[in-house]
């Protein structure tokens, strides 16, 4: 979308309306000859997997019993997860995207959907090419009903037709689009597992920024994140999500899209103004440590002799 549609990022193209899922298009179909590829020629002599790593936020319905919320909840992740995932995992497009993008497109008199359409070859080729997902995870939207007037120009944000709000309540410590909201995770975690028939998954990015620099390195606000989220896999683990492993984003600040290196995800600091680029421990990295020597979270009561 933002390479595509808004051309925020490369290659900075605004093809609205269309852009996106044209680029969407054809990652899928790639992918799915990426796999066959191994599939076909590696897999028997090196025994490997092939997946895909998706990022994708959770929405919560604003009422829960309002079921116009528990619907553009719904959009929310078919737009966002179920637009990469579906295809992969049962064959096509979500229904849901389908009906909107077509809907919207047929109104502004378009012959054809704005959503390209896969063949019943292409489907059947691309159905199961996935033997793990990756889930990149940072935060959670509460979702509900928003109808955007007709003949504003199309694009893929105005096509679910939902608004996204948060809670001023929940910890923002880093940019202004990420919340913690661990709860969110256990969640998504689960509609994988029921949608997607409980697929191996590999946690590929979980992780919180500072836009504020702490001179102490102490990023207290991230250790949290990590307490929190860390948790919510292990409730998911419990409701019996076939979580394999989790992987923190990231080890380095390093440079991140359009924000370049203001927006620091590294569990280590890194002096930039510095030829040689230092790196210095924050205080998250002797609690993940402690966490990866536990395999899972040490014992308060513990005394480190």
């Amino acid at each position: 979308e933002k390479g595509y549609e808004t051309g925020e990022h490369a290659p900075g193209l605004k093809l609205g309306g269309c852009g996106a899922y044209k680029a969407a298009h054809h990652i899928i179909k790639t992918h799915a000859k990426v796999w066959h590829s191994y599939n076909n020629t590696w897999r028997s002599e090196q025994r490997g997997m092939v997946g895909i790593s998706l990022t994708s936020g959770w929405g919560e319905p604003v009422d829960p019993h309002s079921q116009t919320d528990r619907d553009a909840a719904e959009r929310y992740i078919q737009f966002h997860l179920g637009w990469f995932a579906n295809p992969i995992y049962r064959g096509d497009y979500p229904e849901v995207m389908k009906n909107y993008v077509g809907r919207k497109s047929a109104q502004q008199g378009l012959g054809t959907s704005r959503l390209p359409t896969f063949s019943l070859q292409e489907k059947t080729y691309i159905k199961g090419t996935s033997d793990f997902l990756g889930i990149g995870h940072f935060t959670t939207r509460y979702v509900l009903q928003k109808s955007f007037p007709f003949l504003q120009v199309s694009s893929y944000h105005t096509d679910h037709d939902l608004a996204e709000l948060v809670d001023p309540n929940w910890p923002a410590p880093g940019p202004k689009w990420l919340y913690s909201v661990p709860w969110g995770f256990r969640r998504l975690l689960n509609f994988i597992k029921t949608q997607y028939g409980n697929p191996l998954i590999y946690v590929t990015e979980n992780g919180v920024s500072e836009t504020v620099q702490c001179p102490q390195l102490c990023d207290e606000w991230r250790i949290q994140y990590l307490k929190g989220y860390i948790n919510e896999i292990l409730k998911a683990l419990n409701d019996g999500v076939n979580v394999k492993g989790y992987t923190a984003w990231s080890l380095l600040d390093k440079f991140e899209w359009n924000k370049g290196f203001s927006e620091r995800f590294g569990l280590y600091h890194i002096d930039f103004k510095n030829k040689n680029k230092p790196r210095y421990p924050k205080a998250s990295v002797d609690y993940y440590k402690k966490i990866i020597s536990a395999n899972g979270f040490p014992n308060p009561r513990e005394v480190m002799s």
